[in-house]
């Protein structure tokens, strides 16, 4: 099957888009962009792999499914394209981000000219933060509408993939989702930070914001001789 999809991701992947459940996968997917609204734009389903390549990845970020709001989700797990009001994880995560190293994300004007902040994470990808969904793919206002049709499976495949194939990673698994993959990461070479989920269900009870992640992944991307993400 011929995936539209970044070089080193196609003939890393080209098993996997073989086998029948991603067969499947694809047609249900493209049924439901042709029957219903939904997210992200088909041309960037794939966007978080387009933006870093495989050889790239030193960080990765796990969400669970795109945001099933109107012009949200651009492919990259928590992000939203510039311009778009921050989600309220989103702020959570540049919350934490500003009390553990300080830094916050690019301001930017509004349609009323007054400032807000960048939410998109194309900075981080582009850095080689891997910014991965368990599921590509959403109908518009229906969460995990898409789940349970074979994205988990190619997901996992995924992040299979990175552990063998990387020297060096740091995995952020926030939540239980994110944090039931470590079984499939080999914690003897990359870093696995572990938490509760930024969204303010989670994060309100405790556990999230002074978890240091972010400080605490360029320490480790430093010690292995790899260049510090700025964040």
């Amino acid at each position: 099957m011929d995936v539209q999809i970044e070089a080193s991701w196609k003939d890393a992947l080209k098993e996997e888009f073989e086998k029948d459940y991603f067969i499947k996968l694809t047609e249900f997917v493209r049924n439901e962009y042709r029957q219903h609204t939904c997210y992200p734009p088909g041309n960037e389903i794939f966007n978080a792999f387009n933006l870093c390549p495989l050889s790239k990845v030193k960080v990765v970020i796990l969400g669970q499914d795109p945001y099933h709001g109107e012009g949200q989700a651009e492919g990259l797990c928590f992000s939203v394209k510039t311009g778009i009001a921050l989600p309220p994880s989103l702020i959570n995560i540049f919350k934490e981000v500003k009390d553990d190293i300080g830094t916050r994300p690019q301001i930017i004007k509004d349609l009323q000219g007054k400032d807000m902040y960048d939410g998109s994470l194309r900075r981080w990808a582009q850095q080689g933060v891997f910014l991965l969904n368990t599921c590509l793919s959403v109908r518009q206002h229906e969460a995990f509408s898409h789940s349970r049709h074979g994205w988990e499976s190619f997901t996992d495949a995924v992040i299979k993939i990175i552990s063998e194939k990387q020297k060096h990673v740091a995995f952020m698994l926030w939540g239980g989702p994110a944090r039931s993959k470590k079984k499939i990461i080999d914690t003897s070479k990359h870093l696995v930070l572990e938490s509760v989920h930024p969204s303010p269900l989670s994060a309100n009870r405790g556990g999230w914001f002074g978890n240091h992640h972010f400080s605490r992944c360029n320490v480790w991307l430093q010690e292995k001789g790899l260049t510090p993400i700025v964040w």
